[in-house]
């Protein structure tokens, strides 16, 4: 199956929970999967579960996930006072006032309002109970990526397979053009010998000896065969129902091969165009299959 690996998710605690969260993925290509987790530091201690479910869900791409805590539910929220800090503002203020000759109109209300003076705390966080309620949440966000990477991932696949389809009937051309270069090789052979000779009789022996070694190495069937191997390869991988990303960059390189290759050995500019159209084609088809899981 055809996923791709742009794809973004999200999740939140329903409220009335005693822990308010929100989760945020999103996914980008690339060769392995990287996962970057962003989270409060009294969760840190989760981050090794968080990565383990993330990896069931995910085999390739750069993954950055947000875990943000919101807050409490009202029914388990705990004013606290950092008196310290509150006192290191007082003190602050306090200087400013005394050192420019301002007045110093220092409130506790005022006070309150710098931030982490007062918060909002549980007195002790059980990391086994935030465990159990964040994890439904990752599960929900990563389900919510899986569906955009398969829903994207069939566009890309329908693409791949229509440009295939060129593809393959550039191929069918070339071959219909390969048939005819011995015969037109040896009609301009003949004709630039009469051209030199100047009506002089032609050793047909001859001309048949080179024609034949001009055919040899002008040759594109072996080319041909296993690009139509190649192209009918590459449609079954499509329809894996696994992670087939890198079987299908391997599979590209190897048309590209087979493409170079029959570029190499073309002698008539019909076929040299057909050439530059399928590599055409088979870079806009690696640029897809970079971003397929």
């Amino acid at each position: 199956m055809a996923k791709s690996m742009t794809s973004f998710g999200r999740a939140q605690s329903e409220e009335g929970r005693e822990h308010l969260f929100s989760i945020e993925m999103k996914s980008v290509n690339n060769r392995y999967l990287d996962v970057n987790i962003r989270m409060p530091k009294f969760m840190v201690a989760l981050e090794d579960e968080v990565r383990k479910i993330i990896n069931n869900y995910l085999n390739r791409g750069k993954v950055d996930v947000f875990i943000n805590f919101k807050g409490y539910s009202k029914s388990n929220a705990l004013p606290k006072v950092n008196m310290d800090l509150a006192r290191g503002y007082y003190e602050c203020l306090k200087e400013i006032s005394e050192t420019l000759g301002v007045v110093n109109d220092i409130t506790a209300t005022r006070l309150s309002r710098f931030p982490d003076v007062l918060t909002l705390e549980a007195e002790e966080e059980n990391l086994e109970e935030i465990l159990m309620e964040i994890k439904p949440l990752v599960i929900s966000s990563l389900e919510m990526m899986n569906d955009m990477r398969v829903s994207e991932g069939e566009k890309l696949k329908e693409d791949i397979l229509c440009k295939l389809s060129y593809i393959e009937t550039n191929v069918k051309e070339i071959e219909e053009i390969a048939e005819n270069v011995p015969a037109n090789y040896k009609r301009k052979l003949e004709e630039r010998i009469k051209e030199l000779t100047s009506g002089i009789k032609l050793d047909e022996e001859r001309i048949a000896t080179e024609v034949a070694i001009f055919a040899d190495k002008a040759a594109v069937d072996e080319e041909i065969t296993r690009l139509n191997s190649h192209i009918n390869q590459m449609r079954k991988t499509l329809e894996l129902n696994e992670p087939i990303g890198r079987k299908l960059d391997f599979i590209v390189q190897e048309m590209n091969r087979e493409t170079n290759t029959i570029g190499s050995k073309a002698n008539d500019m019909g076929m040299t165009n057909i050439v530059i159209n399928i590599k055409n084609l088979l870079e806009k088809i690696r640029e897809q299959v970079q971003n397929i899981e």
